[in-house]
């Protein structure tokens, strides 16, 4: 089994951090076989669905596929008759999420962990994030919980060892949202991802973070300000499972301000619910100006997947800690994309953080 896209999200699933386990293994839904393969079917004309894995909030999605409704509903209605499904009340939440149902989705997520005793460690994660999605509050409470217990059952969680990692941080409890990730690590995530998981371990292990370098990119040895540069305007539609492309810039007063050799975060995140980012690339000071693409590839979290998002926030911050969170002294620019208005968009960094 390998990890999602970080969670595919990290779709939870083949492509991002790949298949998770647990995914591929649930059961079939006996009497309710046939609706779900309705439900799919509606589902893969307008969302990116994959078998078994769960999928996360899509805040901004946007109109449901033609027939979705009503395949869901079907599903509603077999439920109803045959409620000691767990398989189906975990596949009704998932459907509900994609669809920015939160309530429903946790009802019934809530419904299919009564009936298997609280001992499906995906069904507790589910239910937390959908309670995530639907309060956008922090890691605490009944939310940590939730993954607490989720990874009592199975350690090896990526999911909930990536909540579980935030929760403990919240908590002041350092070592321990360190250890969670460098598990999560041992999962093989994606070269981006892996990025941001080591640097946020060291800061939490108060070692120095690891030099961030861009695969295809050798790090600046001059620490000269770069000098502004046309970037070369992009020819052609988006490379696969791109969803946005953004021509990065500096305002003059931010190009004096940096060096050559700082580190610079794409960011896209859905505002209402900010934490965890739904995608995250990254990039040094001196290839700017230059035009970056953004999609599903590089997705933090399995299921939540940005082409599922009708509207998203673009950050580009340039990290003076080299650190994906914001520090004073850091600049940063950002935009408000809506991917059906048009998938090419000008972000410029000239705001200081205080």
């Amino acid at each position: 089994m390998t990890l999602w896209i970080l969670l595919a999200v990290m779709s939870l699933v083949a492509v991002g951090f790949a298949v998770w386990p647990l995914y591929r293994h649930q059961r079939s839904l006996s009497p309710l076989i046939g609706a779900a393969v309705i439900l799919v079917v509606a589902l893969s004309s307008g969302l990116y669905y994959r078998q078994g894995s769960p999928d996360l909030p899509s805040g901004g999605a946007g109109a449901a596929a033609p027939g979705m409704d009503d395949a869901i509903n079907a599903l509603a209605e077999r439920l109803a008759v045959d409620p000691n499904n767990p398989e189906g009340w975990q596949m009704l939440g998932r459907s509900y999420m994609s669809l920015g149902n939160y309530s429903g989705a946790i009802e019934a997520f809530e419904k299919a962990i009564e009936l298997e005793s609280a001992q499906n460690p995906q069904a507790l994660v589910s239910l937390g994030e959908a309670l995530l999605a639907s309060t956008g509050s922090e890691i605490d409470g009944r939310v940590a919980s939730l993954f607490e217990n989720a990874l009592a059952l199975d350690p090896n969680n990526s999911q909930a060892l990536f909540y579980g990692g935030i929760g403990a941080f919240n908590r002041g409890d350092t070592d321990l949202a360190a250890e969670r990730w460098e598990r999560l690590l041992g999962l093989n995530p994606p070269a981006e991802i892996q990025g941001i998981l080591e640097q946020r371990i060291a800061e939490w292990r108060g070692e120095a973070p690891p030099a961030v370098q861009h695969p295809e990119m050798p790090v600046a040895e001059s620490t000269e300000v770069p000098e502004e540069a046309p970037a070369e305007a992009p020819s052609g539609p988006l490379s696969e499972g791109a969803v946005v492309r953004a021509r990065i810039s500096l305002s003059a007063e931010a190009l004096a301000a940096l060096p050559a050799e700082a580190t610079v975060f794409l960011i896209a995140r859905d505002p209402a619910v900010p934490v965890p980012p739904i995608a995250a690339a990254r990039r040094r000071l001196s290839e700017l100006p230059a035009y970056v693409e953004i999609g599903d590839r590089e997705s933090m979290v399995p299921g939540r997947e940005l082409s599922n998002f009708a509207e998203f926030e673009l950050i580009a911050r340039v990290s003076l800690s080299g650190q994906p969170g914001a520090q004073p002294g850091d600049w940063f620019g950002s935009i408000i994309v809506a991917p059906a208005g048009g998938n090419d968009v000008e972000l410029e960094i000239h705001e200081q953080v205080q």
